[in-house]
């Protein structure tokens, strides 16, 4: 009996102890370590060629409506991929009508999420016009861009992750991937 008044007593002694004050810490994101840019050639027989980052590796498109030369150039470390279509639009005016449609409206279908959308007009070093969209806001796909002789190529690009991530937690590794896409635009010939 004794011994429950000294319990007592040092339990209201921790009970009134002083405890520091809680500062909330301010919000942080991963770090994320981003290799520098290194290139090499696409391997392969493909009616077009352009340098592709030493990060990634090229994977065949296995989707069930995947025609012979659409690839995903995936970037493992960065749970990334570029989605690459390529259409030979054989002179057909109709065809190109289609895939130029058809470009437009996947970009379009982002508008519901995306903030904006901006459109440039790139000029490839050889001379060729390439049509980039950049897209904010908390989007599946941040940056797109297609391009065409408007005789016999198409081809389209298309920036997606395999993560739920937000966007702005993203930001170093879209700017990084976007970097990579701009290198294979300039980069880019057809055969």
């Amino acid at each position: 009996m004794k011994k429950l008044p000294g319990l007592v007593a040092l339990a209201l002694l921790a009970a009134c102890s002083s405890a520091p004050d809680f500062t909330p810490k301010p919000k942080g994101y991963n770090r994320i370590d981003l290799p520098p840019h290194r290139y090499q050639v696409l391997p392969g027989n493909h009616p077009y060629s352009f340098e592709y980052s030493k990060e990634a590796v090229i994977k065949r498109d296995s989707s069930y409506m995947a025609q012979p030369h659409w690839l995903n150039v995936y970037y493992p470390k960065l749970h990334a991929n570029v989605q690459i279509t390529y259409m030979d639009v054989q002179r057909d005016r109709r065809l190109y009508n289609k895939m130029m449609e058809d470009a437009r409206k996947l970009t379009g279908k982002h508008e519901i999420k995306a903030t904006a959308i901006d459109e440039r007009i790139l000029k490839t070093p050889s001379g060729m016009r390439a049509s980039v969209f950049e897209l904010q806001g908390e989007v599946p796909s941040q940056f797109q861009f297609y391009t065409t002789d408007s005789t016999h190529h198409f081809l389209r690009g298309a920036l997606y992750f395999k993560t739920a991530t937000a966007n702005d937690s993203l930001a170093p590794v879209i700017e990084y991937v976007k970097t990579d896409m701009v290198r294979m635009l300039n980069t880019l010939k057809y055969k």
